[in-house]
Formats: C-alpha cells, sequence, structure tokens
C-alpha cells in the first residue's frame, strides 16, 4: 500500500552534529530488496548514495546526504517506515494520504508486538 519509491527526511528544525548536511532516507526502493519475515539477516548498515560510500552517522562528504539500509547478505533492501518517520509524516516524499500512514502505522504495530 504504500509507494514504490518512498523517502524520508526529518522535517524538524534540528541542530545537527558535526555541522553535518540534511540527510534523506530511502525507505522504499522498487529495485531494493524486499525482504520478508523468513529473511534471517544480521548485518546491517547504511550507504550514502550521494556520496557512494558506507554512511556512520557522521559526515561522509560534503553536501546533503541520501542514505538506504544496506543488508551485508542482500546488498540494498527496502525497510518499514520506523517509529520517528510515522511521528513526523511530513518529512514523506512523496507525501502519504491519510489511508496510507494509518495503513503503515496499524501494520507497524502489529510487526513491535
Amino acid at each position: 500500500m504504500l509507494p514504490p519509491r518512498l523517502l524520508w527526511c526529518d522535517p524538524r528544525p534540528i541542530p545537527r552534529f558535526n555541522r553535518q548536511e540534511p540527510v534523506t532516507q530511502i525507505v522504499r526502493d522498487p529495485d531494493f530488496y524486499d525482504p520478508s519475515d523468513e529473511d534471517d539477516c544480521a548485518s546491517y548498515g547504511y550507504f550514502c548514495q550521494a556520496h557512494d560510500r558506507p554512511y556512520w552517522y557522521e559526515s561522509c562528504g560534503e553536501g546533503p546526504h541520501l542514505i538506504a539500509l544496506h543488508c551485508e547478505e542482500h546488498g540494498l533492501e527496502s525497510m518499514w517506515p520506523q517509529p520517528l518517520m510515522l511521528m513526523f509524516p511530513e518529512g514523506f516524499a512523496p507525501p502519504l494520504s491519510d489511508a496510507q500512514l494509518a495503513w503503515a502505522r496499524a501494520e507497524g504495530d502489529s510487526v513491535q508486538a
């Protein structure tokens, strides 16, 4: 029910650590691996596509960051919207409809339970 390509950037005007540029997360992408409940992945990290290198929660290059979840086994992976994302849905691009947001919140609650 979510769009095939979904990005999220924290909309809050918060101070950034290390004078870091804005970070946009790729939540879903049709070219990424779509994990299932049967996957037993254990090693994850983030990869900055804007700078073509691993991202370690600090500046990995000049300018804004575009990061994606990276699984050691599957490569770049789509991920489920995180609780912070659902608390600040105005950060999604494209914007989620009320129905999509309600669905994501309900599905997220069932996954966490």
